[in-house]
């Protein structure tokens, strides 16, 4: 159950780097919510979740190995349907976590401080 909940907290927190990344310079506050839409729609259909990435054409499964939900959807997969380990989901861990923490960064450093 641990493992379940690092997975879900590091998905969470992946996901919530990748808003403020490009919601860092956004000024105009209908932008956020046509975004959100469409990226949680283009960042779904090449995860995995709906259709195994074995099948998808190269070009797809390039976006596919860059896409966080990929790997937030291939570690419950492993520990929820196949009863795994750490080994099986490390991979996704590590990149949910190195992803979190450049997207952070960048977000960070993109962000000025105005009132």
């Amino acid at each position: 159950m641990t493992k379940v909940l690092m997975v879900i907290m590091l998905t969470a927190f992946a996901l919530i780097s990748l808003m403020f990344l490009l919601m860092v310079r956004v000024t105009d506050p209908l932008v956020p919510r046509a975004m959100f839409g469409v990226l949680s729609t283009l960042l779904y259909f090449p995860s995995g979740a709906v259709y195994p990435r074995q099948g998808f054409p190269a070009w797809m499964q390039v976006i596919s190995a860059a896409d966080p939900f990929t790997y937030a959807v291939h570690a419950p997969k492993c520990l929820l349907l196949k009863d795994t380990g750490m080994a099986a989901i490390g991979g996704d861990l590590v990149f949910l976590a190195t992803f979190s923490i450049v997207t952070m960064t960048i977000a960070t450093l993109l962000f000025r401080r105005t009132l």
